[in-house]
């Protein structure tokens, strides 16, 4: 099972989220940007590297949420996510479709990698306690 992280990003009251693109596995499903943990990597390292090497931002990780087990046609994956903060809504586009702020009340507009899904409704539900 692959260990991978994902980053909730927030600036000034949005939130970023990634759309794979064409050439990845589930093309064109929205994502929060993250990726694989390294052997001997701690999950925090891991989604400040990704996030570093994939849109060249860099965060600062405030809290963890619920990690989510998922299992797809093809692969399965333990996904760890952690909600962040940045100082710059400046990234660079290297590897996603798209990239963009959102209000956080718009997240459910977006068709989700389907392992996103529960850590959206948990970001969601801790939005509006």
């Amino acid at each position: 099972m692959l260990r991978v992280t994902c980053a909730i990003i927030e600036f000034n009251q949005k939130v970023l989220i990634a759309q794979r693109n064409q050439n990845m596995l589930l093309p064109y499903k929205w994502e929060f940007p993250g990726g694989k943990v390294e052997r001997g990597e701690k999950d925090e390292v891991c989604i400040v590297r990704e996030v570093k090497e994939e849109l060249n931002l860099n965060i600062v990780v405030q809290s963890r949420l619920t990690p989510v087990s998922h299992h797809y046609d093809t692969f399965s994956l333990e996904l760890f996510p952690f909600i962040c903060s940045t100082t710059s809504q400046e990234f660079e586009l290297k590897e996603h479709a798209q990239v963009l702020w959102v209000d956080y009340q718009d997240l459910l507009n977006y068709d989700w990698a389907e392992a996103d899904i529960p850590i959206v409704k948990e970001y969601l539900a801790l939005k509006l306690e």
